[in-house]
C-alpha cells in the first residue's frame, strides 16, 4: 500500500465469480466494441489533430473505463478517472461533459509531466454515467522556461509550464472558452494547441456516443456483466499462466537513472524487491514490489509521482513486461492489460521524498528515466527468479528536436520521439528501431523538410548499436540533420552514460549519442539533456540512440548469422571478430563473404570465460560507481 494518504473512490472489487452469469459471445461483442471504439477515437485524433506531436509522431492515447474507473481495454496504457472523480461527483455530470487536467500531483498518478493533456468524457445511457472515455497525449507546447515544456535543468514544476487541476472544459456541450484562452496564452504553439484539444474532445465526445448505443442496445446490466467477465478473465489468465512462471520467494534487483539535468551524473537508484507469494498465503497469490531503496527525489526533474492511489497507474504500466513469461511470443501478443492485473500486483513506497514519491513542488517533465527504468528494473528481477527467461534492456524513448525562425522567419519547434533497439531474447533477436508508445513513430522526412528549415541526410540504422549476444540487441536509429539556417538543438534523453544491460552473458548495448559537425572543425558532443545547444547554418546534427541489450554469450551465436548481420550492414566486420569471435573471409564487395570455421573455433576458444555477473552493464557503469566495479552486488545471482 502507498504511505500517501489514499484517496477514496467507488472502486468496485470482484467476486469469484463476478461476470460468470455473462453470455459469453455477448462477452466477446462487447469487448470488440470496446477495442473498436478505442480505435475509432484515435483515429479521428490522428485525422484531426494538427501538431505534429499529435498528428504525425502519434504520442497519444485512448482508453475506456466503466463507472468504477475500471480500466477496460487493454491494448495500451492509459491515464486515470480518478481525479475526476475524486473532484466532480459522478451524479453531477452532464452529458456533453468534458473534464480535462493535466496537473501532476493532482493526477493520482496518471499523468507524469505537464505536456501530457488529459481530456475525459463521461458516457451516459438512461441519464446516469456509465462508463468514460479518455484520451491523453504529450503536445508541443504548454508553456514553462523553454520552448517544448521540458526544461532539463528544472528544480521546479512550476518552471515547467502551466498546471491545470480537474476542470470541466466543456459544460453539457459548452466549450469553456476562458479556460481555452487561458491555456493558449500560454503556450508557444496556441494555433497546435487549441486545435488538438478540439480534435481530442471532440473524438472522445463521438466515442462516448458509439458507447453510449452499445448500452442502451444490451442494457446497463447486462453490459456491466460483461464488462465484470472482462476483467476478472485477465484476473484469471495472468494468475494461470503468468503468476505461475514464478517461483514462490523474494529476489532484488536496482537500475539507475545517469543524470538529473542539475547535479553532476551519478547513479540515481531505482530498486525493486519482488516477493512472489504462495497460494496459501492469507492476503492471497500476488506479486510484492517494494521499492525501499529507491534514491530520494532528485533535484532536477526525473522523479515521478508514482505512489498515488495504491500505485494503481504503475500497477498497469509495469504490467506488460509480464506478458514476456508467455509461453509463446503469439501468446503474448494476445493478453490485455486492464483492470484485471491490479489485484495481482502490490505496490509498497517508500516514504515521500524519492524519485518515485517526490514532494510538491519538485520537477517531473524527464519521468522517462524513472518510469522507463522501472520497466527494465521489473524485468531484470524477474530474469533473476527464472535463470534469464527475460528479454535484456532497452530504452526506445527520447526526446530530440531543433527550434528557432524559420526561412521566412517565422518561428518554429519541431520535437521528435526517436525509438531504439529492444533487448535479446532468450529465443530471438531483439527488434530494431521500436518505440515505447505503442503505434507511435518518427516524423516522415517529407513533412519535416516541408515545415522546417533542415534536411535530413540519412535515416538509418545504426551499425553495432545493439548489444553482442547468443541473440544480439536491436540496433538504435542513426540520423543525420543537416541545418539550413543558425537554431537551438534539444535533447532530453538518458542511458548516454549508462547503457541498455545485457543478461546471462549477452552484452550492453551502445548508449546514445549526439554529435554537431561530425568530422568537421567544430565537432562535438552534445549532453543529453540539452535545452538551447546552438547549431549553424550548415551544420550536421548526428543523432545516434540506444541499442537493446544481447542475450546469452555471443560465443554461442551461430557465426552463420554473423556474417549475415554484417551483410545486412547491423554489425561491423571489426565487431564480428572482437564482440562474436568470428573470423571472417571473403569481401562484402563480391558478395562472397563467410567465415573460418576452424579459425572461428580456435578463436572462441582462447577467449576468457563470461563474467560472473548475471547482468552486463557496459563501461559507463564503472564510470559513476563509487567503487568502479564493472557491476553492481544485485548483478550476482
Amino acid at each position: 500500500m502507498s504511505r500517501r494518504a489514499p484517496t477514496q473512490f467507488p472502486f468496485g472489487h470482484l467476486t469469484a465469480d463476478a461476470g460468470a452469469s455473462a453470455d459469453p459471445v455477448l462477452v466477446e461483442i462487447v469487448q470488440g466494441s470496446l477495442a473498436s471504439v478505442e480505435m475509432e477515437v484515435e483515429t479521428a485524433i490522428g485525422r484531426t489533430s494538427r501538431s505534429p506531436m499529435i498528428r504525425d509522431a502519434h504520442d497519444f492515447r485512448a482508453g475506456i473505463h466503466d463507472r468504477l474507473l475500471r480500466k477496460l481495454t487493454g491494448r495500451s496504457y492509459s491515464a486515470l478517472v480518478h481525479p475526476v472523480a475524486r473532484d466532480f461527483p459522478i451524479e453531477e455530470m452532464r452529458e456533453g461533459d468534458v473534464f480535462f487536467h493535466n496537473d501532476v500531483y493532482r493526477s493520482e498518478g496518471g499523468i507524469g509531466h505537464l505536456p501530457d493533456l488529459c481530456v475525459t468524457v463521461p458516457v451516459f445511457s438512461g441519464g446516469t454515467v456509465v462508463a468514460f472515455v479518455q484520451a491523453f497525449g504529450h503536445h508541443d507546447d504548454i508553456g514553462g522556461a523553454v520552448p517544448g515544456s521540458m526544461p532539463s535543468n528544472a528544480t521546479s514544476v512550476f518552471e515547467e509550464g502551466l498546471m491545470v487541476p480537474p476542470i470541466r472544459l466543456w459544460d453539457a456541450g459548452v466549450p469553456n472558452k476562458a479556460a481555452l484562452a487561458i491555456m493558449t496564452r500560454n503556450s508557444r504553439m496556441p494555433e497546435s494547441l487549441a486545435a488538438d484539444l478540439d480534435a481530442e474532445c471532440s473524438a472522445c465526445l463521438m466515442g462516448a456516443r458509439r458507447l453510449g448505443e452499445l448500452f442502451d442496445r444490451y442494457g446497463v446490466e447486462t453490459v456491466e456483466s460483461c464488462f465484470d467477465a472482462i476483467i476478472s478473465r485477465t484476473t484469471e489468465t495472468y494468475r494461470r499462466e503468468i503468476l505461475s512462471q514464478i517461483p514462490v520467494g523474494s529476489w532484488v534487483w536496482e537500475d539507475y537513472a545517469e543524470h538529473d539535468g542539475v547535479d553532476e551524473p551519478m547513479l540515481h537508484t531505482q530498486r525493486i524487491t519482488l516477493t512472489r507469494t504462495a497460494a496459501d498465503d492469507p492476503d492471497g497469490e500476488r506479486l510484492i514490489l517494494d521499492f525501499d531503496g529507491t534514491s530520494p527525489q532528485a533535484k532536477g526533474p526525473i522523479n515521478h509521482c508514482g505512489d498515488y492511489s495504491d500505485g494503481v497507474f504503475l500497477k498497469k504500466w509495469l504490467a506488460p513486461i509480464l506478458r514476456n513469461l508467455a509461453d509463446s511470443p503469439e501468446r503474448m501478443a494476445e493478453l490485455d492489460v486492464n483492470e484485471g492485473i491490479v489485484p495481482l500486483i502490490e505496490m509498497r513506497f517508500p516514504e515521500p521524498g524519492t524519485l518515485l514519491t517526490p514532494v510538491f513542488p519538485a520537477p517531473t517533465n524527464a519521468r522517462t528515466f524513472v518510469i522507463l527504468r522501472l520497466l527494465g528494473v521489473l524485468a531484470g528481477v524477474v530474469a533473476k527468479a527464472v535463470d534469464g527467461r527475460m528479454p535484456a534492456d532497452q530504452e526506445t524513448i527520447r526526446y530530440t528536436g531543433v527550434y528557432g525562425e524559420d526561412l521566412e522567419g517565422r518561428p518554429y519547434l519541431m520535437r521528435e520521439v526517436l525509438g531504439g533497439g529492444s533487448g535479446g531474447r532468450y529465443y530471438a533477436d531483439g527488434e530494431d528501431t521500436i518505440h515505447v508508445v505503442p503505434d507511435s513513430r518518427n516524423l516522415p522526412t517529407e513533412f519535416t523538410e516541408a515545415r522546417f528549415p533542415f534536411r535530413v541526410e540519412s535515416l538509418s540504422l545504426a551499425v553495432d548499436s545493439g548489444g553482442a549476444g547468443r541473440f544480439r540487441g536491436g540496433l538504435g536509429y542513426e540520423k543525420h540533420i543537416r541545418m539550413l539556417k543558425d537554431g537551438h538543438f534539444m535533447s532530453i534523453a538518458d542511458r548516454s552514460i549508462l547503457a541498455c544491460w545485457g543478461v546471462k552473458g549477452g552484452l550492453a548495448g551502445q548508449p546514445f549519442q549526439v554529435t554537431i559537425d561530425p568530422g568537421g572543425p567544430a565537432e562535438r558532443e552534445v549532453d543529453a539533456l540539452a535545452d538551447a545547444e546552438p547549431i549553424k547554418a550548415g551544420e550536421v546534427v548526428r543523432i545516434r540512440t540506444t541499442g537493446g541489450g544481447g542475450w546469452g554469450n555471443p560465443l554461442e551465436r551461430d557465426p552463420a548469422l554473423v556474417v549475415r548481420d554484417v551483410v545486412w550492414r547491423k554489425v561491423s566486420p571489426a565487431a564480428a571478430l572482437a564482440s562474436y569471435g568470428v573470423v571472417l573471409t571473403g569481401s562484402l564487395d563480391d558478395d562472397s563473404l563467410s567465415f573460418d570455421e576452424v579459425a572461428t573455433a580456435a578463436e572462441r576458444a582462447d577467449r576468457p570465460a563470461p563474467s560472473e555477473a548475471f547482468f552486463d552493464r557496459g563501461p559507463g557503469y564503472a564510470a559513476l560507481a563509487a567503487d568502479g566495479s564493472a557491476y553492481a552486488a544485485v548483478d550476482l545471482v
